[in-house]
Formats: C-alpha cells, structure tokens, sequence
C-alpha cells in the first residue's frame, strides 16, 4: 500500500518533492537540488502530465503539522500501547469471543425480523401490509445507520469500544421488546379476536401509546444494531498480522467462518426461538433473544486481554470535507503554475493520519490532487483545510471508488427483504407437513440458512478446488467474482420464485382457494419454496462474504469500519428500495374503480406475487450488467502498489 522508500544516511532532514510535466517535457520541482529520479505515476491521457513521488526519510526529522504516525496498523491493547509480545494476543482464539457477539446479534436481529411482522399482525392488530413495511424499514434504519457506527469506531471510540456500548444499547431494546410482550398493558385486547376477527380487521386495534412504545424499543434496538454490525467483522479481521505470509489464506478463511457464525444464529432464531415461541409464547420468545444477547456481551468482555486494537484515526468525515474544501479552493490553480512546489506528502515513514500508513498517489479523480498541491503562497504550517496530504487524498479517492460495488448488491438485499415477507404468506396457503411433523410457517426462512451452512462447510474442499482450475486464482475466485456469482444466482432465485407462484396461484383458484389465504392446500408441499431459499441462500454466501472480504482489504487503513459499513448500508437501503418498490407496484397496479386488486393485495391467491417476482427479475439483470461494468473498471489497490513498485524499479535513484 504504501510507496516504496529511498534511505540516505547522509541526509538527517529528509525531503518531499513532486516533479511535474507536460507535454513539452517542462518540469516543475522544488527548489531543492535532484537527490534521485522519481518514480512516474501517470496520470490520465488527456493531460499528458507525469507525478513523480520522492518519499526521503529520517527518523530525526520533525513531522508537519504536529502529527505523523508510523504504518498505522501496529496493533496496540486496550490502553492504546504497543503490544510486547503479538504471539499471546489476537488469532483465531480472540476471533472466536468476537463469533459469539455476532452469532447473537445475528440471532436477534433475525428472530425480529421473521417475528415481528406475526407479532404486529396477530397481537398488535396491524394489517399484514403495515406491519411487512414496518419491520423493513426497522431492518433498513438498522443497517442504513450503520454508517454511525463506523463513523465512531475509526473516529473516535475505536471498534471495541464502539461494539461494547452498542451491545449494552442493543440488550436495553431487546429487554423493552420482551416487556412489551409479556405485560397485557402494553398490548390491545385479544378476547373476542379470532381468526376471522383478525381477517375481517375487527379486532381491537392498538392504542397510539401502545404503538408509540413498541416502535422505540424497536428502534432502540435498531440503533444498537448500527453500531456492532460495522465493527464486529473488521474488529474480528484485526486480529490477525497483516505481516504475516498467510495473511490473505486467514482473512479469507475468517470472512467466511464469520459468515458460518451468522448463519448459525440465523438458524437459531429460524428453529429455537419459532418453537419457544409457539410453546411458551412471544414474551419467552424475545426472553430468549434478549438472554442470548446478554451471555454473549459477558463473553464478549471476557476476551478482552486477548484482544488487538486499532488506534482511531481521527474524524474521517472531517478529512474527507478538508480535501472537498482544499481541492474547491484551488480548483483553478492549474498544474503547471510556476508557483507550485508539488503535492504534499509528510517525509518519512510516517502519515499524517493516525491509525494509517501512507497510500501512494494514483491518477484516478485527479481534481482531487488539487488538494494536495502545495503553492509557495500555502507557507511551512498550513492549515489541512488549505493544504492535505497525498495520503489524505488517497482515502478520498478509494472511498469514492469503493462507492458502485456495494451499491450493487442493494437489489439484492432488496429481494433478501421481500423473501422474508412475501415467501411466509405464500407458506400460510402450502402444506408445511414433513412426514408426520408440521413445522410452522416462520419456521421456512431456516433453509435458506441451512444452504448456507451446507455451502460454506464444502465451500473449500469442493468450489475452491474446482474453481482454481478454471480460474487460475488460488482461492478459487476474486472477491468481485464471488460478489458476481451471487447477483447471477439471485436473479435464477427470484425468476423461479416467479414462476412456482403463478403455478401456486393458479392451482389455489382452480380447487376453490381463491379467498381463503390463510387456509393451507394439503395438496401443495411448502417445500417448492426451498428452490428460490436454497438459491437465494447460495446467492448470499458468495456476494456478502465476498462484499465483506473485498472492503475491509480496499478500505484504507483508518477508516475500515467504514468500508465495512459500506455493505450494511447496502443491504438498509435494499430494505428500503424494497419498501418503496411495494409502495409503487401497490398505488400503480390498483384501480378501484375497475375494483381490480394491487399484485400485493393482501389477499395473496387474488394477488399477482409472480408479477411482482418478475419485475424484481428485470431489475436485477439490469444490476448485473452495471455490476459487470464496475467490476471490469475497478482495479485493486494491490494491483496499484505493484505497478508503483514496478515503476521505480525501472527508475532507480541515483545513489549517493
């Protein structure tokens, strides 16, 4: 990541040039004498200009502006102090504390989501339709938000303490949660509310009061979610030594063991707490999530010696507008001004961000190396909001360039969305029977789960093995491969679920089903539906571990959390494109006057579900072939620092 360096023990200060040319080969440079050749980092064709980075370095040297951090990722303990003796910290022991904090947020956040909506219908008095659009648009403020949490973390708290506060703010919604359901004040009157009663929307509703409550403690929850959810996989990845030659083979084994974790607390909530649920009721089913999210907080503390921390970088959002500002600022200051001294950059091993190593200059989004450009005027201690590093400039660059991948995998937690809603009313009108035992209707979503499970325990001894020979690539697949077999394979999930709901939809109108869609057609397993779960299931292991792998690598140093953040964001504002696109589909396909039904009425055997699946189809081609677009554009950081290297390999400097 970080440019490679040239020693002279000769010189005790150590100096930062830029060489600038254009096409007439004028050159531009520091006052200073030549003390080497640059390295010439091209930039776009339609300047023709070439950078040259010199990085001079002394330890003895002072660094600017009252900062400089050695490569910032030393990890440090919980007092913020270098760690003597790496070999009794971090590994796979520490990762594991970390698993089982995720594991029971993951359980709870799923143990809501398939709950909920069944809790709001059935004891609440919401209508199916409110309540689907209430539980994804907490699931999409939940992971929308998660944006603070990784602001925080990289900013200010560090991961572990973000994920600490943030899980003790996560119990106190889940314990509201659980009194909600356990106290009749809380909840309307249920005598005289039969199944008819609730079909007909006769049963007592609940008081604005009651409502009120429960949608705070539903947020507070939300809200708690949004913290732990950006940290924990980069907290978790932390714990291993980036110097280490295995590094890659770990981290790629660590994303997908994370994955495994949340997808046993999936199954956990899909079985467990469904069955408590049913046996002992809804206060003993959030009981259970808000007890498992507590043991898990006490294990989470308990590792706490064994942990590796990552010194905060400062405020990321305050680096990113003093680059927006500088560059604004000198937008009309042209490269080959004959003021211009070069692009700023601190001597030395050290970045002027703490918590990050520097990042070598790259041609992209060149606008923003006005930023860097340091003028005569600009003096020796100018202000980060006039003058900012090459480094600072960098993070910019890779957060903007980081942008259209996440943003691709929005459609799909779209239909991750829809799924969870739309595939349990398709499940009421089917035959959940397996043999003699009937499993409930909430209990579905698991085998999604369960594919997942089975996908990751072969993902190394069989997709790895068979992939490397057909790509080349020694873990089977890039990360952009993996995100990209996953789109591919929830467009085959929502196509199909298109296509066995006409089928469903058809044979309940033809055996007289057609206003009974509460009533199961024993002649009608629940188990096609395992088709689109299990595709589904397939799509998530490789887009999602793939997605998770790719930012933490990519992010720069400091701001890791905010990469990981990049991905729940992605997946809150797929719950709220799935909101949104049901509010549309619902106004557009009703006419009341024609008394023609919307494709989502809540009457599913008169609806047109496979409309709806279809439209969803069309989408998500048309967001694979953006995706396929980006991904051919992007090119990874690894991929930039080797051909720097290869550049000054070609351009030695001059000894001395």
């Amino acid at each position: 990541m970080v440019s490679e360096t040239l020693f002279f023990s000769a010189i005790h200060n150590s100096l930062l040039y830029w060489e600038l040319k254009d096409m007439d080969s004028r050159e531009i440079k520091s006052p200073a004498d030549d003390l080497g050749t640059p390295a010439s980092l091209e930039l776009d064709g339609k300047s023709r200009k070439k950078l040259g980075v010199f990085f001079m370095e002394s330890d003895n040297r002072p660094t600017a502006f009252g900062r400089g951090y050695t490569g910032g990722t030393t990890p440090v303990n919980i007092h913020g102090k270098p760690i003597a003796d790496l070999s009794k910290t971090g590994g796979w022991i520490a990762a594991f504390f970390i698993f089982g904090n995720e594991m029971a947020e993951r359980m709870a956040y799923f143990g809501l989501s398939v709950n909920m909506v069944a809790f709001m219908f059935y004891v609440m008095h919401r209508p199916f339709s409110s309540s689907s659009n209430a539980v994804n648009n907490f699931l999409g403020i939940s992971q929308a938000s998660s944006v603070l949490g990784g602001f925080l973390a990289d900013a200010y708290l560090g991961r572990y303490w973000t994920i600490a506060i943030f899980t003790t703010i996560y119990l106190a919604g889940l314990i509201g949660i659980t009194l909600c359901a356990s106290m009749k004040i809380f909840v309307p009157n249920q005598d005289q509310c039969d199944q008819l009663s609730l079909l007909l929307g006769s049963c007592e509703p609940a008081k604005p009061w009651q409502m009120l409550y429960l949608y705070t403690v539903l947020y507070i929850t939300a809200f708690g979610a949004a913290g732990i959810r950006p940290c924990v996989s980069s907290f978790g990845a932390d714990q291993f030594d980036e110097r280490s030659k295995d590094y890659k083979t770990l981290l790629d084994r660590f994303f997908n063991f994370f994955y495994l974790c949340v997808t046993i607390g999936a199954i956990v909530a899909f079985t467990l707490v469904v069955y408590i649920q049913i046996e002992f009721g809804w206060g003993a089913a959030f009981g259970s999530l808000a007890i498992a999210m507590g043991m898990s907080n006490m294990i989470f503390f308990v590792g706490t010696p064994l942990y590796r921390h990552r010194l905060p970088g400062g405020s990321p959002l305050t680096r990113v507008a003093q680059v927006l500002v500088s560059a604004f600022k000198k937008r009309h200051v042209p490269f080959t001004k004959s003021e211009l001294v070069g692009l700023y950059e601190l001597p030395g091993r050290h970045s002027a961000v703490k918590g990050s190593g520097k990042i070598p200059h790259t041609d992209d989004f060149s606008c923003l190396d006005k930023a860097a450009l340091q003028l005569k005027e600009d003096g020796g201690d100018p202000t980060p909001w006039r003058l900012c590093t090459v480094t600072q400039v960098e993070e910019v660059k890779i957060l903007i360039k980081l942008i259209p991948i996440p943003a691709c995998t929005i459609m799909l937690n779209a239909i991750l969305t829809e799924f969870i809603t739309l595939s349990i009313q398709q499940a009421y009108t089917l035959n959940t029977h397996m043999g003699k035992l009937k499993l409930p209707v909430t209990c579905m979503p698991v085998f999604p789960g369960l594919s997942i499970f089975l996908i990751l325990c072969l993902y190394y001894s069989v997709f790895v093995p068979i992939s490397r020979r057909i790509t080349g690539h020694p873990h089977g697949a890039s990360q952009l491969q993996r995100v990209g077999i996953g789109l591919f394979i929830s467009i085959l999930s929502v196509a199909w679920a298109g296509a066995f709901e006409r089928f469903r939809r058809g044979y309940a109108i033809t055996h007289g089903y057609e206003f009974s869609f509460l009533t199961p057609m024993p002649d009608l397993s629940a188990y096609w539906l395992l088709i689109q779960y299990c595709l589904i299931g397939i799509a998530e292991v490789f887009s999602v571990v793939g997605l998770l792998e790719f930012l933490y690598e990519e992010a720069p140093d400091a701001m890791k959390s905010i990469g990981s953040a990049y991905a729940a964001l992605a997946g809150g504002l797929g719950c709220f494109v799935a909101s949104t696109i049901n509010s549309i589909v619902k106004s557009v396909s009703r006419n009341p006057e024609n008394k023609q039904l919307s494709w989502l009425s809540q009457n599913i055997n008169q609806a047109k579900f496979d409309y709806f699946y279809w439209l969803l189809t069309v989408l998500s081609i048309i967001n694979f072939c953006i995706f396929l677009y980006s991904a051919h554009r992007y090119k990874y950081r690894t991929e930039q620092t080797f051909e720097v290297k290869e550049t000054d390999q070609n351009n030695p400097a001059e000894d001395t």
